[in-house]
């Protein structure tokens, strides 16, 4: 894989060395044209992409101790409006005559996905379910060490978001299979989300300004809804008239790769050719990076939104000295940000050329649905002498910390520790200086809905 090193910028830089971007190896094209379901973005299967086997623990060493941070798994959309909106566009042309036998059959698909999603809007899915099944079975199976443990203790905390509370509950459910010797809490209250999802509307607002003209004009380049309004309707005059054809196109492709969500019909989806869908997501992807990562053209600041996490991730590790898992969920919007403050995998890059985006950032490989970090803990066995070590997996594969390391995927745990409070030290007191006076003083009053 081709690493390239850059020079962030100097106001608000999310780092204080030079921060490595490693390019994919295939173009994301290619990559959607192989798998249609990964223009979906953070939609996407969270079992439709690869995992590598791990590198064995170094010699001498055993792990004791894992701290992860999850997104929920697959869910129906948020809006009764994003079931709605195309059903109901294509009704008034079915009773204007204005269908295509491809349109009718459209229609009928939409309608039926629209009325089973009656009473679940936002609801876990069984796919989301079964993938937390999985990433824990997985758990247990590669660090045995420490979810074999006799008695061991399990911390599992979550949002107050439903589907986060059953993802983290499957999770938990598979790990007492596992070792049904474990002490495991739950908890799910309002006193963790200063760190498990820390309000950002005000943070959201700020940055509008910036980030929605470039995205108005990214959507004009990449939408062209003309071929698929003559594959839907028979009567462009009719269609120019009755119909926004960006709009429909775009609420169409949202419930298309969500079907990835439930039976993975591809009905839907195969009514866009690949290049239609690589540049609906490329509107996907670019939303991403500028809301939630190391955006220069959002002044770098995204990722300082969860800090408070990272603070709660070290804290909590300086804790342990007996072995141990600490379990959170909750949600992409935070997932994004903590691997870009903790720079994992090359994440932190800043990135001027919005051009050359995808070539660096892809959504769907970072917060796919079902979305974690693990940070697994090593020390030495007993008898043995030795610092403790630490390796960080997304989406259970070895990614790069931000320091120097003679024995990747393992570093040095008093290394990392130190560049993350050296970084935290460096938190912006304000850095949201566009925002109202009246909401400086706390930057994050209102909150957002989750995702």
């Amino acid at each position: 894989m081709r690493t390239v090193f850059i020079t962030l910028s100097l106001a608000f830089s999310l780092t204080i060395h030079a921060q490595s971007r490693q390019a994919y190896e295939k173009s994301a094209l290619e990559e959607i044209t192989a798998d249609k379901f990964l223009a979906g973005g953070n939609a996407v299967d969270y079992d439709r992409l690869p995992r590598k086997a791990l590198t064995p623990a170094p010699k001498g060493y055993e792990p004791f101790y894992l701290s992860h941070y999850g997104r929920h798994g697959a869910r129906w959309l948020l809006s009764d409006r994003d079931y709605s909106a195309p059903v109901n566009t294509l009704k008034d042309a079915k009773k204007a005559g204005k269908l295509t036998e491809v349109g009718e059959r459209a229609l009928a698909k939409l309608e039926q996905i629209q009325k089973t999603s009656k009473g679940h809007l936002g609801d876990l899915t069984p796919v989301g379910e079964q993938q937390h099944h999985g990433i824990a079975k997985r758990m247990a199976a590669n660090f045995p060490e420490i979810f074999k443990t006799p008695g061991l203790h399990i911390d599992a905390r979550s949002t107050t978001s439903v589907r986060s509370i059953l993802s983290m509950m499957a999770e938990c459910e598979e790990l007492a299979a596992a070792n049904p010797s474990a002490t495991i809490h739950n908890e799910a209250n309002e006193a963790n989300m200063s760190y498990m999802n820390a309000p950002k509307e005000g943070l959201q607002r700020m940055n509008e300004a910036k980030a929605r003209p470039i995205q108005s004009e990214w959507g004009a380049r990449m939408r062209d809804p003309r071929r698929l309004m003559k594959v839907l309707f028979n009567d462009q005059d009719w269609v120019y008239m009755n119909v926004m054809p960006t709009q429909l196109m775009g609420s169409i492709y949202d419930i298309a790769t969500n079907q990835q969500s439930h039976d993975g019909d591809t009905e839907l989806l195969d009514l866009f050719t690949p290049e239609e869908l690589h540049r609906l997501w490329n509107g996907n992807n670019l939303y991403w990076y500028l809301n939630y990562a190391n955006a220069p053209q959002t002044d770098n600041v995204m990722p300082w939104m969860h800090a408070n996490l990272l603070r709660n991730i070290i804290e909590t590790a300086d804790t342990i000295t007996q072995k141990k898992a600490t379990l959170r969920f909750g949600h992409d919007t935070v997932v994004l940000p903590i691997v870009a403050l903790m720079e994992l995998g090359g994440m932190g890059c800043s990135i001027d050329n919005l051009e050359e985006l995808d070539t660096y950032f892809r959504s769907y490989q970072v917060i796919p649905t079902a979305c974690n970090i693990q940070l697994i803990f090593y020390r030495p066995k007993k008898g043995k002498t030795g610092g403790i070590l630490v390796k960080a997996l997304l989406n259970e594969n070895e990614v790069t910390l931000p320091v120097e390391t003679d024995m990747f995927p393992y570093y040095k745990w008093s290394n990392v520790r130190e560049f993350y409070l050296e970084k935290l030290k460096k938190q912006p007191k304000n850095p949201f200086p566009n925002m109202p006076q009246q909401n400086q003083q706390n930057p994050y009053m209102i909150m957002m809905n989750y995702n």
